[in-house]
């Protein structure tokens, strides 16, 4: 039994001496070591403030067309990295213009779609308010305080009702301000990436110096699409319904007819302060027939630097387990 313990020990001592050895011998390997040095290193900060951080030429956009479109399609996070505090309004106007081969009078079809946003203090991890709302009666309102995010309908039953706690919605209110400032990309890509950008010399917004650009409708796109490496889209048995192809049918066949407007861009900080599109988009129908579309998009920063008050909700109901509508139609049906 002695003799056992004596061996085994001296097998367990041969083994950490090989360890320690394949150890200190695997420390001296170049790749070891690049290895462990991207393990330990700090976390590299995130693209928002990296891309805050890159110097932009705000009067060489005519010149320029990757750096203009850089600025145009410039996210919510950076521009809160870029700009600190600010306020954030833009509207847009839509109207349909259904027009027939036959006499008959053209269909108009409006919307109104407003958006407002309040950038606290801190960057893209600061405290903000988004309220988007458009004429047919729909809107939202998410809050975002210390990284807790608050959210209620703007329109319900009885008025705009109590915010609620969201504490599942992982991402949520960082997809709804990024929607909200998306305005100007949305717009760019609808028109097919056809801005042309003339320079007006400079101008005051707010008290901030801005390069002014005149834009009109180029001849061609000021930039290519990459090629797509994604999947082909799935589609069902029976095909597409027919709102997905009349979607499709749109984005495939519109073609920018007219476009004009103004932007004045941040001298310093490169963002888009104020902003005034009015374009129209030709979509050809069967049997000699058309569709046009008319976009008018305004916005304005204001307030750039200073602090908005943003506080979380007092009467904010908590989150909830089960949704009220599924479990009411639960307990219809005697089901717990």
């Amino acid at each position: 039994m002695f003799l056992r313990c004596i061996a085994l020990r001296a097998a367990l001592c041969g083994f950490l001496c090989c360890f320690l050895c394949g150890f200190l011998c695997g420390c001296s390997n170049p790749v070891d070591r690049a290895a462990k040095q991207r393990i330990f290193s700090p976390e590299d900060p995130p693209k928002p403030v990296t891309a805050a951080g890159e110097a932009l030429e705000a009067k060489s956009l005519a010149e320029r067309p990757a750096v203009a479109r850089r600025v145009l399609h410039m996210a919510a996070a950076e521009v809160a990295e870029r700009m600190g505090p600010h306020r954030y309004t833009a509207s847009v106007a839509w109207e349909w213009l259904l027009a027939a081969a036959d006499e008959e009078p053209p269909r108009r079809v409006h919307l109104q779609e407003s958006v407002e946003l309040s950038v606290g203090p801190g960057g893209m991890s600061g405290n903000f308010f988004v309220k988007l709302k458009n004429s047919n009666n729909l809107g939202i309102e998410v809050l975002r305080v210390g990284g807790q995010v608050y959210a209620r309908s703007t329109y319900g039953r009885y008025g705009a009702g109590q915010f609620r706690h969201r504490r599942r919605d992982r991402g949520m209110a960082e997809k709804v301000r990024a929607e909200a400032f998306g305005a100007l990309k949305d717009y760019d890509v609808l028109f097919r990436r056809r801005f042309q950008l003339l320079p007006q010399g400079t101008a005051m917004h707010q008290g901030r110096l801005a390069w002014k650009y005149a834009v009109t409708l180029s001849a061609a796109p000021t930039a290519t699409k990459p090629p797509s490496v994604l999947p082909p889209l799935l589609e069902a048995k029976t095909g597409p319904d027919a709102t997905t192809k009349r979607r499709r049918h749109f984005f495939a066949l519109r073609k920018p007819h007219a476009l004009q407007g103004t932007l004045y861009v941040d001298a310093q900080k490169a963002v888009v302060l104020k902003a005034h599109l009015d374009g129209r988009l030709v979509v050809p129908q069967s049997q000699g027939a058309s569709v046009v579309l008319h976009v008018v998009l305004n916005s304005s920063m204001l307030d750039v630097g200073q602090g908005s008050v943003i506080a979380a909700p007092k009467d904010a109901l908590p989150d909830e387990d089960k949704p009220d509508g599924i479990a009411a139609a639960l307990k219809r049906f005697g089901l717990r």
